[in-house]
């Protein structure tokens, strides 16, 4: 995208969690060394925190980072995204990749903020990107290749998994892996609350709740086994795990996650058309 001879720098238009967490994963890969990462914020703790985190730098303002990064995440909250693009459009070259992590902020939105030509992409991280465990979903605007693409997708890999979806799938994705760790976290809870109803001192119980469900998603991500068989695979004739299950299809586990991401995916959709 920027040539074999030039390094890419990659910068941040807001320097809060989410952006420090995308900075350090691509540094600590080794896909963006520290030198090349700058980022700008209104606020100058933010701005403090983001260069002790990242060893980046910062930039006094937009206009002065647009002049150096070929790659420019837009990390600000959707309320400040107006103000945020008509101060980088004016500074946006022609060889310059836009990549939106605001959330409801549509690429129509970008195109009209930031011009019909400038190359976006709109991203759907959630909050395991803090650690590490990120699931991303993108969307490529009307100007943006598939080198594009693979490059946005390289670096999120940095953070977790991305996958690349049509834009009119992205309040599912809201809905499921966006909202989804909250989702978990009540499975983890419930899963200690179950423990310690059985004796099971509480740190113990979160301890291997917590585990636990890290384990199992891990063997659905490593063995490409359907959740199903996996679970078939657990599941003795007359044994306990099947009397647990048969307690989770009696209280309606299944209708009611699918019911959460259902009622999640309808509350991105009105906020995306307000």
């Amino acid at each position: 995208m920027t040539g074999e001879s030039k390094p890419l720098t990659i910068g941040f238009v807001g320097a809060g969690q989410m952006a420090t967490a995308l900075a350090k994963g691509f540094r600590d890969a080794g896909s963006v060394p520290a030198s090349s990462i700058v980022a700008c914020d209104v606020y100058p703790a933010a701005g403090e925190r983001f260069v002790e985190q990242t060893g980046g730098r910062l930039a006094p303002s937009s206009a002065q980072l647009a002049t150096e990064a070929q790659v420019i995440f837009l990390a600000v909250k959707p309320q400040q995204m107006t103000q945020a693009m008509a101060d980088l459009r004016k500074s946006l070259g022609a060889g310059q990749l836009v990549v939106s992590i605001a959330a409801g902020v549509t690429l129509k939105t970008l195109a009209a903020g930031l011009g019909e030509q400038v190359r976006t992409i709109r991203v759907m991280p959630n909050t395991p990107s803090l650690v590490g465990c990120g699931a991303s979903a993108l969307s490529r605007g009307a100007s943006a290749t598939s080198d594009d693409v693979a490059l946005v997708q390289k670096l999120l890999s940095n953070v977790g998994v991305a996958v690349e979806v049509p834009e009119k799938l992205m309040d599912a994705v809201t809905g499921l892996s966006g909202s989804g760790p909250a989702y978990v976290y009540q499975v983890i809870e419930s899963l200690s609350d179950g423990g310690v109803r059985m004796g099971l001192p509480r740190d113990t119980a979160t301890k291997l709740a917590a585990q636990t469900v890290l384990g199992a998603a891990q063997m659905v991500l490593t063995t490409g086994l359907h959740p199903g068989a996996l679970k078939d695979a657990v599941t003795s004739p007359g044994g306990t795990t099947i009397a647990g299950i048969h307690a989770l299809e009696r209280g309606g586990l299944r209708g009611v996650l699918m019911d959460a991401v259902e009622a999640a995916t309808d509350r991105a959709r009105e906020l995306d058309a307000s």
